[in-house]
């Protein structure tokens, strides 16, 4: 691969929030990636930038990369070697996407195919539906999202979420005076209902989609525990109330019980407490875990959760991203490949999801930012 071009500049994501964008020109063609924003961000995971965005820009523009040895996936590390140490995790993440499609460009392949050329399953889609916490405005759900996930082929399961979306807003018309038709960052549907009024609208509509599919329709939710934790206590708003560590796990074991994925239950740190969750499906780890091989293992061992989130821009590392996959495969702990609420139009969220082959991507249902990572699995759907 001959380095023509290669520069970095400020774009906007989903929330109009600055972001970076890599471009990349070699002797196969011209290639741009970008990196998410994440709102709700983990107090373990890295910085997105250096010190700025704006020195990032200037360092991976000043930076003569011509003469680089990229062949295989693997030559993610040369690229990290060079720019780790200078750079942000987002500015790196979108320097090794833009070189891997100039690669699978070179080698006549997908990006997924420089992963596991043997990749053979679709994830299933977890569908942010209804939301609340620090992505949505107002009086909310006190919980961050609120999901459905159809077990079914991945095309079919993408179409009843957002029957599911749409339902959710003829629902919400008729049970919250208050609601306005508005989604928030990730696009799903802003309400003035509390965390339980959600539940039995989510109950709901799920009744409904089996109806009308006749397919299995999970329920999940992302508490973002820590995002209402303070001074030892889950402080909820809607309505009001304050619980010690004890009264919050037994109120999420009692939610659990209708609930089969459950993410960031409790605060950041408390890892015996995710261990005392009970549930017949899946405990899963982000602002826990933050896509880091270390805290995953000390979750694993702890016995914390048997699902992880993998940002890989909260890592800033797609060799990092490989040795958590390899880690959660010897120990059977499944994979949501995920994106972040301020989102970029590029896709490859999703051809990395299926070249690790993440059990389950949790993209949103719909919108700008979303549509790209969901219509590139059913265009790798469709040619397989």
């Amino acid at each position: 691969m001959k380095v023509i071009k290669f520069n970095a500049r400020a774009i906007r994501d989903t929330r109009e929030d600055s972001t970076i964008e890599i471009s990349l020109k070699t002797n196969f063609g011209e290639f741009v990636s970008s990196a998410p924003n994440g709102k709700s961000r983990g107090k373990s995971e890295a910085k997105p930038w250096k010190e700025s965005l704006k020195e990032d820009v200037e360092f991976v523009n000043n930076y003569f990369i011509e003469g680089i040895i990229f062949k295989k996936f693997e030559d993610l590390e040369t690229l990290e070697d060079i720019f780790s140490s200078n750079v942000g995790a987002n500015t790196m993440i979108a320097i090794e996407y833009v070189f891997l499609k100039a690669l699978a460009k070179e080698q006549g392949k997908e990006v997924w195919e420089l992963i596991n050329s043997r990749a053979s399953k679709l994830p299933y889609p977890v569908g942010n539906a209804i939301g609340g916490g620090k992505h949505s405005e107002g009086k909310k759900p006190d919980f961050q999202e609120f999901h459905f996930i159809p077990i079914t082929n991945f095309s079919e399961a993408v179409e009843i979420n957002k029957r599911a979306w749409e339902n959710c807003k003829e629902i919400l018309k008729n049970v919250d005076a208050n609601f306005k038709e508005k989604t928030n960052d990730e696009n799903a549907w802003q309400t003035s209902l509390g965390n339980e009024q959600v539940l039995e609208v989510m109950k709901n509509v799920r009744d409904n989609m089996k109806d009308e599919f006749g397919v299995k329709i999970h329920l999940g939710i992302d508490v973002a525990g820590s995002s209402f934790y303070n001074r030892g206590k889950y402080n909820y708003q809607n309505p009001k109330n304050n619980l010690i560590k004890k009264d919050q796990i037994k109120l999420i074991n009692k939610i659990v019980k209708d609930i089969f994925y459950l993410e960031d239950p409790l605060e950041e740190n408390d890892f015996i407490g995710f261990s005392k969750l009970q549930s017949n499906g899946l405990i899963v780890g982000d602002d826990l875990t933050t896509t880091n091989l270390e805290r995953l293992k000390i979750a694993h061992l702890k016995k914390s959760i048997n699902a992880i989130i993998i940002k890989p821009n909260q890592i800033g590392s797609l060799i990092e991203v490989e040795k958590i996959v390899d880690y959660c495969k010897k120990n059977k702990i499944k994979m949501i490949f995920s994106h972040r609420s301020g989102e970029t139009s590029d896709s490859i969220l999703a051809d990395l999801c299926f070249g690790f082959q993440g059990e389950f991507i949790k993209t949103g249902i719909k919108g700008k930012g979303r549509d790209e990572k969901l219509n590139r699995l059913i265009e790798i759907e469709r040619r397989l």
